[in-house]
């Protein structure tokens, strides 16, 4: 019997070492040499100071921003923790909202948004991604036309020329992959950093 046991004993042994340890920091340091920066969660910094993840959208509400799509993300209420409460961009609970196309909420939430923007001054069409979550609530990316209904809201706010606002977008828009992979988008959080270097100056 110790004839069977031994083996398996050693070949788990070598096995959690080489799999579990060997191959794992292997994987870990050649991603550091040749992806540092995507190996680390793609990290933005400002004065030396981390404020976020190129991959990962944050909550902006001042009208001084450029804002992401809406979130559809959940957290614990702080104020009782059998109940949950809208918390976007919260990043320890990737949803989405689930809800169906005829979904009242939805439908609801939908015309909310499109009402709001109505009383922003928006006319015309309004993008798809301005007015719904994206499947993991998360998406630090919004389409151009998305943004470019943001400039004059963000140029008032900010009092600066609404040219000088959209060549700030137009510098920050990323085309399609090779020309032909995906669409065109701009990162909302570097969009609204590049906006600050730009009016701080």
């Amino acid at each position: 019997m110790l004839t069977h046991i031994r083996p398996a004993i050693v070949m788990m042994a070598l096995f959690t070492i080489l799999c579990g340890g060997i191959y794992p920091y292997f994987i870990t340091g050649v991603a550091q040499v040749a992806f540092p920066s995507a190996a680390n969660g793609s990290l933005v910094s400002r004065n030396g100071a981390v404020v976020g993840s190129a991959l990962i959208g944050q909550n902006f509400t001042s009208d001084k921003y450029f804002q992401g799509r809406p979130s559809a993300t959940t957290g614990t209420d702080p104020n009782d923790a059998t109940k949950t409460i809208a918390q976007p961009y919260n990043a320890d609970n990737s949803t989405g909202s689930n809800l169906g196309p005829t979904a009242k909420p939805l439908v609801d939430r939908v015309t909310a948004s499109i009402a709001d923007l109505r009383k922003q001054g928006v006319t015309g069409d309004i993008p798809a991604d301005a007015v719904t979550t994206s499947a993991s609530g998360l998406d630090p990316d919004i389409t151009p036309a998305d943004a470019a209904m943001q400039v004059a809201r963000v140029a008032k706010a900010r009092n600066l020329p609404g040219d000088q606002v959209r060549s700030v977008l137009d510098a920050q828009t990323s085309g399609r992959l090779f020309g032909v992979i995906g669409e065109p988008h701009v990162n909302v959080l570097a969009l609204n950093l590049a906006l600050d270097a730009t009016t701080t100056k």
